[in-house]
């Protein structure tokens, strides 16, 4: 997987951009093996560029990452034989998102002790609030969808830790 990136055109002109500001887009075959991929990508982006995460927060992002990455493997590869994963890291905030041409919007499904999967945005969910973070699904103008989730680089007063996976 090639990253290819750049500081976004409005703050590398102000010059006020961090040195690890910037946005970082890749793309993947749509086939298993780009899940793990993807999450060692990000990884070695975050501290390629040194931006300034905890642990935690890390873990969280990684994880994040994996389960919007096997979503669209498992559900959009018959009509997007291709996903994009883009970074875009902020002053305050990390947003990744997974592209894939598939028209259909996912929705989180309720916990449920007797399914043994289709919790992966569910967890994307939790995982995002419980850091101070927003996520959301987005159509592209191509048909497709983009779903994504941002996350402070500094964690709020009073919130725990992400969650890992067992």
């Amino acid at each position: 997987m090639e990253i290819r990136g750049s500081l976004p055109p409005e703050t590398a002109a102000v010059g006020g951009a961090r040195s690890y500001e910037g946005v970082w887009r890749f793309t993947a075959p749509a086939v298993d093996v780009s899940v793990p991929g993807a999450r060692h990508a990000v990884r070695d982006l975050l501290r390629r560029q040194d931006v300034p995460a905890h642990d935690d927060l890390v873990q969280g992002l990684l994880l994040i990452v994996s389960e919007l990455v096997t979503n669209a493997v498992r559900h959009a590869a018959l009509l997007s034989p291709q996903v994009a994963v883009e970074v875009a890291i902020g002053a305050e905030w990390i947003r990744v998102s997974v592209e894939d041409e598939h028209p259909y919007r996912p929705k989180a499904l309720e916990a449920d002790c007797a399914r043994t999967g289709g919790r992966g945005l569910l967890l994307v969910r939790e995982i995002t609030e419980e850091a101070g973070g927003v996520c959301d699904v987005e159509q592209t103008a191509s048909g497709g969808k983009i779903v994504w989730a941002a996350l402070p680089l500094a964690p709020l007063p009073g919130i725990t830790s992400p969650r890992r996976a067992p």
